[in-house]
């Protein structure tokens, strides 16, 4: 099963980043996510894992959230270990919430 990646499109670049992640991977566009202080708002999760949310995304970060999609694929229970492979975006991260 692959992670599934929701951007909020109310959020000001949310629309930018969506078009860019759907070049690789498949996106669910939602209405407001309620963490209009930090647009554009990203969550990946998956079914038996931890959820994750990242503000401030931009469309520049959208390689970073790629790389962070294949680490968190291949990880036990959606603990991501080491986020230095995803640059700029760990500093982005909101909260890991528990499967």
């Amino acid at each position: 099963m692959a992670p599934r990646v929701a951007v909020c499109v109310t959020c000001q670049g949310g629309a930018d980043l969506a078009n860019t992640l759907e070049e690789t991977v498949q996106v669910t566009r939602t209405e407001c996510m309620n963490v209009c202080t930090r647009p554009a708002t990203v969550s990946v999760r998956e079914e038996g894992k931890a959820a994750y949310l990242f503000g401030d995304v931009t469309r520049d970060l959208a390689p970073d959230v790629l790389t962070f999609l294949d680490l968190y694929a291949s990880s036990v229970g959606g603990i991501v270990t080491d986020a230095r492979p995803i640059g700029e975006l760990r500093f982005l991260l909101i909260g890991r919430l528990p499967a």
